[in-house]
């Protein structure tokens, strides 16, 4: 099928097609859903090289279930989520430490009209972000991840987390306060000028 009749399809379409023996529908579900899952991943670890093992383990489970894929049961990107969300617990219980954040695993910076001193203090930024995320508990981490960075609503939240919404909401705003009170004794040198500014951190 050509790849302009391919872009228009809905994930599900694209992975049955996939099940039926289509590459190139594998390579554009990959295109548009990897690269979410990879950054999902390591906002949750901190660490880009075991996010990139994590996200191909990942597609690799969800190439495997495709033929038995049911449309309508679920969001393939929740579903996803879900998967990456239970690898990246299994790791750092494996791992049995917290993360250790350097300047290498922020992102990138965008570059355009800003100074390059905003450049920089926006890469400071985002580094102490990382940081303070990897000091949240685990469920804490994911939640405040899933809704603020990756905005996903909270309904979404609760199928990957396998929680009820009230549950979501109460460890988004628990995340978020300790955020807060994690980054409140760096705000002056991070350009913050009040609480609104630094609340941008995390949406």
């Amino acid at each position: 099928m050509p790849r302009d009749t391919l872009d228009v399809l809905s994930d599900e379409t694209l992975l049955v097609l996939y099940a039926n023996g289509d590459p190139a529908a594998a390579r554009l579900l990959t295109a548009r859903l990897a690269p979410r899952v990879l950054g999902y991943a390591t906002r949750l670890l901190a660490d880009r090289a075991e996010a990139e093992d994590i996200t191909q383990e990942a597609m690799l489970r969800l190439w495997k279930i495709a033929p038995q894929w049911r449309n309508g049961e679920a969001q393939i990107s929740t579903w996803l989520y879900r998967v990456v969300t239970n690898l990246c617990t299994d790791s750092r219980r494996a791992r049995g430490k917290r993360p250790v954040v350097s300047l290498d695993d922020a992102p990138e910076v965008a570059g355009g009209t800003g100074s390059a001193v905003s450049s920089l203090m926006q890469a400071d930024r985002m580094t102490a972000l990382h940081a303070a995320l990897g000091q949240l508990p685990d469920r804490q981490r994911q939640a405040v991840v899933l809704r603020h960075i990756e905005g996903l609503a909270n309904p979404e939240i609760a199928q990957i987390m396998d929680l009820g919404i009230e549950a979501v909401e109460s460890l988004t705003a628990r995340g978020k306060r300790a955020l807060a009170a994690i980054l409140a004794g760096r705000k002056a040198d991070l350009g913050y000028d009040d609480d609104a500014d630094e609340s941008e951190a995390v949406g």
